[in-house]
Order: structure tokens, then C-alpha cells, then sequence
């Protein structure tokens, strides 16, 4: 079987997109960078690819709120075409910007009003200040979620400053919940619950909440960066657990997220 073609969407201040295509291709996909002007004209078609990433970095300067100009282009202008996408069942993930980009347009949560209208928002900190840490996560294990399939805990890092889960729909958490959509909530180094006190939620996020996915579990938001950690030399204290003799992995905990999305289509 031929590889699969991963879009990553690029230009207009995202700023991941080496890490992402690095991260696609070491889960055995083709990457594809693709500016987001040459969708908007058509250069370069959705239905050609079969794995959508909305990446992380600064869309159009963060201006109106964090991913809400390309969130707004997109559903302008490719509403149809990422509808038709979205219908092939084909897999998308968003993260960081591209989590905040993908609510912003309705396609997230996906529950209550329906799709491509927005119900939820992504947020000013709490902290009121950028963040750039690393955080524990607890994984539903309940979930549909394709992209986390067989993982219990990851460890990765956040760097944003919108970054908080938000909606005032009473609706939409117990929904959330009840579909098993929230994927990933913040804790501590135990993973033994979520926690809502800062620094381990970096944010405020109601619930902890770090990461959801729609009903179907094939498309995914999350604001930590998995592409950030694809080898163990990644992770901050490296170097300590070598020096008390831990063997260190081959791979870094966020490779498993973009293997799970290869692997489905395979």
C-alpha cells in the first residue's frame, strides 16, 4: 500500500510545520507542506490527501483571538471541501493553533448545534501570561479517539497563551464526557486524576481539559505539542535519567499519536 498523504497546512505565521512533517514520516506517511493560500485558490485540493494536520505556531499574528482568522478562511472558503473530507472518513488532528483553529470553526466538539458552528472557545490563560512548560496527561482509555488508541499517560510540552477549554453551554461538557470526546485531561506525575490547579493545568481548562475529539474519534485537538516530543533526547530531564541509568526509549511519547493516525488508514 502506497503511503499516506498528510496535508499540513502552513504559511501565515504557523511555525511547526518541520516537526509535523518529521513526525508523519516517521509513522510511515508522506508529508505534504501546503500553504494555506494555495487551498484558498485552489491550487491544491483537501480530497487529495488523505490526513489533514492543523499545526501549531501564531495564525495571521493571533489578531481577533488565536486561530479565529484561519478558522474563519477555512470556513469561508473550504467549509465544502473539508465537509467532503470530513465524509470520507478521513483523519484530522489540530494542535495547539490548529485545536484552537478547528473549535473556532464548529468542526470540534461536533456535539449540540451541529458542525461548523462554534460552541465552545479556546481562551485566555488564567495565569494571564504565556506558557511554555511541560504537562502530565491522563488519557481516556474510553475513548474513540484514533490518534491515542492503546496510551494511558503521555507527557508533553504546552506553549501557548490562549490555551483554556471554555463554554458556557451546560450541554456540551456532560456531552462530552458522555460520548467519551474528552480525550486527554491535565494531572500530575501520579496520572491518578485531573487536576485543575496551576502550574499542572497550565490554563484553567474546565475539567482539566487538554485535548477532545468528535463522536467518530477521527478528528482530534489538543493544545500540547506531540511533535514536540519524538525522541527521548526531547524530554527535559534526559540527561538525569541517563546519568541514574534509565534506558531510554527509542521513540518519545508523542510519536505514538501520529503512528495511530498513520496506522488507521493502513
Amino acid at each position: 500500500m502506497a503511503e499516506p498523504r498528510a496535508l499540513i497546512v502552513t504559511g501565515d505565521g504557523l511555525n511547526c510545520e518541520e516537526e509535523t512533517a518529521f513526525a508523519f514520516r516517521l509513522a510511515g506517511a508522506e508529508p505534504c507542506l501546503v500553504h494555506i493560500t494555495d487551498l484558498l485558490d485552489g491550487e491544491k485540493k483537501l480530497k487529495s490527501y488523505q490526513l489533514l494536520a492543523f499545526i501549531g505556531g501564531f495564525s495571521n499574528g493571533d489578531h481577533l483571538g488565536a486561530g479565529r482568522i484561519q478558522a474563519g478562511r477555512f470556513k469561508h472558503r473550504l467549509q465544502d471541501d473539508l465537509q467532503g473530507f470530513i465524509n470520507d472518513h478521513k483523519p484530522i488532528i489540530g494542535m495547539c493553533n490548529g485545536f484552537q483553529t478547528l473549535v473556532k470553526m464548529g468542526v470540534l466538539p461536533g456535539v449540540g448545534v451541529g458542525r461548523f458552528i462554534q460552541n465552545c472557545t479556546i481562551m485566555g490563560n488564567d495565569s494571564g501570561k504565556f506558557e511554555d512548560r511541560w504537562v502530565y496527561l491522563r488519557l481516556n482509555k474510553d475513548s474513540p479517539c484514533i490518534w491515542t488508541r492503546d496510551m494511558a499517560t503521555i507527557f508533553l510540552p504546552v506553549r501557548h497563551g490562549e490555551g483554556k477549554f471554555f463554554t458556557d453551554d451546560p450541554d456540551i461538557i456532560p456531552a462530552l464526557f458522555a460520548g467519551g470526546q474528552v480525550v486527554a485531561q491535565y494531572s500530575d506525575d501520579s496520572f491518578s486524576s485531573p487536576v485543575m490547579d496551576y502550574p499542572l493545568n497550565p490554563n484553567g481548562s474546565l475539567h482539566g481539559i487538554a485535548a477532545i475529539c468528535d463522536r467518530s474519534g477521527l478528528i482530534f485537538g489538543l493544545m500540547p505539542h506531540p511533535e514536540a516530543f519524538l525522541y527521548p533526547y526531547n524530554h527535559p530531564s534526559w540527561t538525569r535519567m541517563v546519568s541514574s541509568g534509565h534506558i531510554l526509549p527509542e521513540y518519545g511519547e508523542g510519536a505514538a499519536i501520529f503512528l495511530n493516525g498513520v496506522t488507521y488508514l493502513k
